[in-house]
């Protein structure tokens, strides 16, 4: 039997999965199905969002964050050794402008703005976990933070990372190079150069765990050989939990950056796509 509309509601609430086409709800056509069964499902999303943080406080600390000043804080070495002078300044704005966090004032309207219900799906679960509060399934990743193409959604929690290598906000921030074309902020775009960088798509996740850690390595070390220290710690410790990233290739990345000059470089040359191979040029007669 086809669902209901509270069923289908019921479903999306549990796993942020739902019928693309609507069915549930009455319409005329298909479009006036998705302009109500997708007003429906936000705002039964909101409401489930309320309902677990109604006795719940937002920290202050959080609140009080000047969330420009902190970004740039926070990325702008990695700037300036990925991106030339030149372009820096650029890059900067961008993810100054492009870090979000979700507070009690912002997050009615992220879910309701975002392009897509998965997206609104899990902005919400983000939001509830940053606040420790009741997530909307218990299988729903707990996320600290989230990249959409130009967009990098944080939680509370996003501003007090659990672990000495950690930072959420370094490691959101590198996934928009890859989400970000270049002319986009109106960089000079070429036939090799099309996003801001060009991560092999099977490294992204590695890309963005090496620029995390790598951030904290350099901040909390004040020497090469106090950097090394620290890796040798980080290394003892536990590696990123993700099943995208290769441990021992995570490490021996990180053990080349420390070792450079410029690390951030080094960490962007072992996650670049592989060049194509030179076709041999016309043979000599």
């Amino acid at each position: 039997m086809p669902e209901t509309p509270e069923q289908a509601t019921e479903r999306y609430l549990r796993s942020g999965e739902h019928d693309a086409h609507f069915r549930a709800w009455p319409g005329n056509d298909f479009l006036a199905r998705i302009h109500g069964g997708d007003a429906a499902l936000r705002s039964a999303l909101i409401s489930a969002v309320h309902s677990r943080t109604v006795h719940i406080a937002f920290p202050e600390t959080v609140a009080n964050i000047d969330v420009v000043a902190f970004t740039r804080g926070k990325v702008a070495p990695m700037v300036r050794g990925l991106f030339p002078a030149s372009e820096q300044a650029s890059v900067l704005d961008l993810l100054e402008r492009s870090v979000i966090l979700l507070t009690p004032a912002t997050i009615d309207a992220h879910l309701q703005n975002t392009q897509l219900l998965a997206t609104a799906w899990d902005l919400a679960n983000l939001y509830l976990g940053g606040l420790g509060a009741e997530l909307l399934a218990e299988d729903a990743p707990p996320l600290l933070g989230l990249s959409e193409e130009t967009s990098c959604y944080l939680s509370a929690a996003s501003f007090d990372a659990p672990g000495r290598f950690e930072d959420f906000v370094v490691h959101e921030a590198a996934h928009i190079f890859h989400n970000c074309k270049r002319e986009t902020i109106g960089l000079r775009e070429t036939r090799t150069r099309e996003w801001l960088l060009e991560i092999d798509y099977g490294k992204r996740e590695t890309f963005a765990y090496a620029c995390e850690a790598y951030s904290r390595l350099h901040s909390l070390g004040d020497s090469p050989r106090g950097r090394q220290e620290l890796l040798a710690e980080h290394e003892r410790g536990s590696m990123p939990p993700d099943e995208r990233v290769d441990a021992l290739e995570y490490v021996d990345i990180l053990r080349e950056a420390v070792a450079a000059r410029n690390g951030w470089k080094r960490i962007l040359q072992r996650c670049s796509p592989p060049r194509a191979a030179r076709r041999p040029g016309p043979r000599a007669v």
